[in-house]
């Protein structure tokens, strides 16, 4: 267990705006707790409801499907928080989560939660934007795995990761730091081996290039082009109707 004298959230985002005075009181209603890298935060089905903030490190999202295959479904970094849907509607956990690295959370019990969510109608809209977004990602993954392929759910996710970079030219976009083979597998519901080798393609054509720590994808838009051009083909495809 970790102090609150070493530790409090004034880096967690979704409470920025409180006030400092209101911000300790909530801060002495948490505990804080350090996790290795690897180590499980919570674990899918648990009767837990209580909202983890990420007061240092970063954590992954992910469901341990049967027959040892891991889905992964995001990653949160520091000043991010995840445990949200089970505070709201007092459900079990829906995935399990697991920090990447050294990691300290800070556990908001859900009772000091909703106060101060009745408290700050901001702070209110902040979660359910949050909310909203996660509902997209959702979306846009069913989307995927509905009318791509394996190597075209590759290419979107790394459409997704990429930030643009003006520095790189108009077209460019940076994925930093490069995601492991495992985790893109994971995130799309493929093998590491089928990862490996489109990868591999996407180098030998420049549309993906290792610059360091740093994947470029030098023409977002030509990347853009493989994907949609591929899904307008399957979903247009008569066979698939019944999905429309």
């Amino acid at each position: 267990m970790v102090g609150v004298a070493e530790y409090g959230l004034e880096g967690i985002a979704l409470f920025a705006v409180l006030a400092p005075a209101r911000r300790i009181v909530l801060e002495r209603q948490c505990r804080f707790q350090r996790y290795a890298g690897g180590e499980e935060i919570i674990d899918r089905k648990a009767p837990s409801r209580d909202l983890f903030c990420i007061v240092r490190g970063a954590v992954r999202v992910e469901i341990h499907a049967p027959g040892g295959r891991d889905l992964s479904f995001e990653e949160i970094e520091t000043g991010g928080h995840f445990g949200e849907l089970s505070c709201l509607d007092g459900q079990p956990r829906s995935a399990s989560v697991v920090a990447m690295v050294n990691t300290v959370v800070a556990t908001v019990p859900t009772p000091a939660l909703e106060q101060v969510l009745l408290e700050n109608p901001t702070i209110a809209l902040a979660l359910m934007r949050r909310m909203a977004e996660i509902i997209r990602l959702a979306t846009d993954r069913i989307l995927d795995l509905s009318t791509l392929g394996a190597n075209n759910r590759i290419y979107a996710d790394l459409l997704r990761r990429a930030r643009p970079s003006p520095g790189l030219g108009a077209k460019a976009g940076v994925i930093h730091p490069i995601p492991t083979h495992q985790d893109l597998a994971g995130r799309v519901s493929v093998t590491r081996e089928t990862v490996t080798r489109a990868l591999g393609d996407l180098a030998r054509a420049q549309i993906v290039v290792k610059d360091g720590a740093r994947l470029v994808v030098p023409d977002m838009e030509k990347l853009l082009d493989m994907v949609t051009k591929f899904r307008s083909d399957v979903v247009s495809h008569p066979k698939l109707d019944w999905f429309l």
